[in-house]
């Protein structure tokens, strides 16, 4: 037994000990103390917070509120570990409705920094001050509110220290903290300065006006004016906020903020439930952005995961999930022309004086009558596919003459056999018509796949499927879904299964790692739409192989035909990859290139 030396006997760790390895989970760099401080300050009720930062944070952080304050016999409790006034039972752990709850923030701040804590509770006289290095408490003016004080944050661990980044990327850090609270709360405001400079300084936004124009200055003004207005509820959830566009998406995930009961999170159930309603709207690669908001019943997420907070567990994801992807994709389904209003005269850029010179001087066609549209609608026959379309066909071939101008207006040209040239109620529209052709036809491929029974083929010779027993027992209950997707799948062994039938779209695919995936999937998400979206790739393949080519020229009854098509197909603001489909030219843009 002597190769047994030197094994110390089991102790208990010094507090200074136990606050630093707290600190470790709770205070990476300065944005985490930056992110624990406003937190505390939301929770006091604050809607005026005050951040000081010097040195990128390393050198001051200084946080100021309005919120109710601290109590002086509170005070010296507040930097205590475990010390909180967020839960008081095990009870409440259940139903955490505040940011805070853990009471080791303020502790762990206080041990690897010098730190200051000012304060007056709103129903005293006077505010009090507590210093960490010497633990005194001394009376100084305070209004309501509190100050924290963070200087040389992590002066007694260099090891810690020598790990920060940059003056300039700590300080980025901080903005992306404070960029994600105040996208959390428009009621509060919030001022930031660095180095004795404001960079920010945004007023409480009440309307949706002013909650967009907060968007365009924390997000950037291009976000802004792409976005789609989320409001959706159900039994016990509601879904506000924004999402953008499709046509306006990122290559990287960097514009994604999600706030559940008004905290920051990231979920991998979010992450996949958002990407699977961008599923067919957007290209591989490419990340929408959007700022939700979704409210639940606390008793129904645990959000005492992790130190940081930022990590949740849902009592039912899978609800959650399908919560989600269901009001993203009827969001993104409006994506479509809307009616324009019946303009009470023609209009026509050129045609604002009686001598300006009529359209044909540009080699352009005049602009269509309703007659003429309605006598040559056959010819797009040779367009159409002839599967049943998502909606009813337009009207019927004579409209009466009051009726809405159409939201794409009539057709004027083809150009270059690769865009209709429109005019509308707005001005000018251009349509790109192989994009606008391939969504026309995808989305009816998809009405057709799903209204009525898939098309399968028998394999030839059947197809070995082996598992873990883990997966045997997931696969087995996936087996009625395989079916209703056009699989044919029977167990033949404890860990195998043997695939005799597969959905004709997907024959040449390697329908056994398919499967695998899909299992895979189900363990993890509890749900899988791998399936569906492989058959909607494929769809979108056949969509944009059948659709109007470059260099095919077009009647105009025929161009006529497919914006009318455009305007009733759901998602036609973008192509199958997520490209617009169309762009307006607005008529005041047109007059000012002529100073107008």
């Amino acid at each position: 037994m002597t190769h047994y030396q030197d094994i110390p006997p089991i102790r208990l760790l010094e507090p200074v000990i136990t606050n630093q390895i707290a600190a470790g989970e709770v205070v990476e760099r300065p944005a985490s103390v930056v992110k624990e401080l406003l937190e505390n300050s939301l929770d006091a009720q604050a809607d005026t917070l005050d951040i000081e930062i010097e040195q990128g944070g390393i050198g001051l952080i200084r946080v100021r509120d309005n919120g109710c304050g601290i109590r002086e016999s509170d005070l010296r409790l507040a930097l205590s570990r475990h010390a909180t006034s967020k839960i008081t039972c095990i009870d409440d752990l259940e139903r955490i409705a505040s940011l805070g709850f853990r009471g080791e923030a303020l502790a762990s701040i206080a041990s690897v920094s010098r730190l200051v804590l000012n304060s007056r509770f709103f129903e005293a006289e006077h505010g009090y001050s507590l210093r960490n290095e010497d633990n005194s408490l001394n009376p100084i003016a305070h209004p309501v509110g509190t100050t924290v004080e963070v200087r040389d944050l992590f002066y007694n661990i260099p090891a810690r220290r020598k790990f920060l980044r940059t003056e300039k990327t700590e300080f980025s850090n901080v903005q992306e903290t404070i960029k994600r609270l105040a996208l959390s709360r428009f009621t509060v405001g919030f001022k930031l300065s660095h180095n004795h400079k404001i960079l920010m300084a945004l007023k409480p936004a009440l309307s949706e006006n002013q909650q967009l124009q907060r968007i365009a200055t924390l997000c950037g003004t291009e976000m802004a004016d792409h976005l789609l207005t989320v409001d959706t509820n159900t039994a016990g959830m509601h879904l506000s906020g924004w999402l953008t566009q499709p046509t306006h998406s990122r290559s990287q995930a960097d514009l994604q903020y999600f706030f559940l009961n008004g905290r920051v999170i990231r979920d991998k159930v979010i992450t996949h439930a958002v990407r699977e309603a961008y599923h067919d709207v957007l290209h591989a690669g490419r990340h929408p952005c959007f700022i939700l908001y979704l409210h639940v019943d606390p008793a129904e997420v645990d959000v005492n995961v992790h130190p940081s907070k930022s990590e949740v567990r849902f009592a039912q994801s899978n609800w959650v999930h399908d919560f989600l992807t269901q009001s993203l994709k009827e969001v993104l389904a409006g994506t479509s022309p809307t009616l324009a209003p019946l303009p009470t005269r023609p209009l026509s850029p050129l045609a604002t004086t009686p001598t300006s010179q009529p359209f044909s001087r540009l080699s352009l066609p005049e602009r269509p009558q309703r007659q003429q549209v309605q006598e040559s609608l056959s010819n797009y026959q040779t367009l159409k596919n002839t599967l049943p379309p998502v909606v009813p066909d337009a009207p019927e071939a004579s409209p009466p003459q009051l009726s809405p101008m159409p939201p794409l207006g009539y057709a004027l040209a083809q150009l270059y056999q690769l865009y209709i040239l429109a005019q509308n109620a707005e001005g000018f529209v251009i349509i790109d018509m192989h994009a606008a052709h391939e969504r026309i036809l995808y989305e009816r491929l998809k009405t057709a796949l799903f209204n009525h029974n898939i098309a399968v083929q028998t394999l030839l010779l059947p197809v070995k499927l082996l598992v873990n027993p883990n997966e045997a027992e997931t696969l087995a209950e996936a087996l009625p879904l395989l079916q209703q997707l056009g699989f044919e799948v029977t167990r033949s062994g404890e860990e195998s299964f043997v695939i005799r039938q597969v959905p004709s779209l997907l024959a040449t695919q390697d329908c056994a790692q398919l499967i695998k995936d899909v299992v895979a999937d189900m363990r993890r998400w509890e749900t899988s739409t791998r399936i569906q979206e492989q058959l909607l790739t494929s769809l979108a393949t056949q969509a944009c192989h059948q659709a109007i080519r470059a260099g095919k020229t077009l009647t105009v009854a025929e161009m006529n035909q497919l914006l009318r098509d455009i305007e009733q197909t759901p998602r036609s603001n973008q192509c199958n990859h997520g490209r617009p489909t169309w762009v307006q030219w607005q008529l005041k843009e047109i007059a000012s290139w002529f100073a107008r």
